[in-house]
């Protein structure tokens, strides 16, 4: 179950109220998509960081299913290049409120214009940069652990399901295989 404050949808809406949504049971295979996104990093909480980008892809949804128009979406590039800018050279907690700062703009339309410029959220993104930050590390003989913290993982486990998920295979698997000389299983 995911319970969404009411006022953060309106908030990722630009203040606009949802409608009612009439049919509340429903198949939608992009809210379904939204929800396992939300779901990804479970047990742990959603991040700062995640949680606008999930609101706003939400809100959206949820405005879709009501037949509301859409939030009007610009694509502000000085700032979503600051905010890449920011992501990749991350090494301890970003918060959202600072890429806010940073880029002069509203949480969710950051969200919403970073994921239709660059094809993802700032989160996930700013994972995909920690993972290659990890298998650089490993590659250079780092243990998993060092390579986690050099990445800015919170943990060893917490970095390893990221991996998983993103490579298919456990960062001890990569490890052995890039030691044999294995390359088909190196992820590109």
């Amino acid at each position: 179950m995911l319970y969404v404050d009411p006022a953060l949808i309106g908030a990722a809406l630009g203040g606009r109220a949802l409608q009612f949504v009439g049919d509340p049971v429903f198949d939608d295979a992009p809210l379904c998509t939204i929800l396992a996104d939300a779901f990804a990093d479970f047990p742990e909480p959603i991040g700062d960081l995640a949680a606008p980008g999930l609101i706003a892809a939400l809100a959206d949804a949820l405005a879709r299913r009501t037949g509301s128009p859409s939030v009007t979406r610009r694509l502000p590039e000085k700032a979503l290049d600051t905010a890449r800018r920011l992501l990749d050279d991350a090494v301890g907690a970003v918060f959202a409120a600072m890429l806010e700062e940073e880029t002069g703009l509203d949480l969710y339309i950051l969200a919403r214009s970073f994921r239709d410029r660059f094809g993802t959220s700032p989160h996930r993104y700013l994972v995909g940069r920690r993972l290659e930050r990890v298998r650089a590390e490993i590659t250079r003989d780092a243990s998993l652990a060092d390579a986690a913290d050099a990445a800015g993982f919170a943990d060893q486990s917490h970095m390893r399901r990221h991996f998983k998920a993103r490579f298919g295979l456990t960062p001890g698997r990569y490890v052995a295989l890039s030691r044999r000389g294995d390359h088909a299983y190196q992820a590109k």
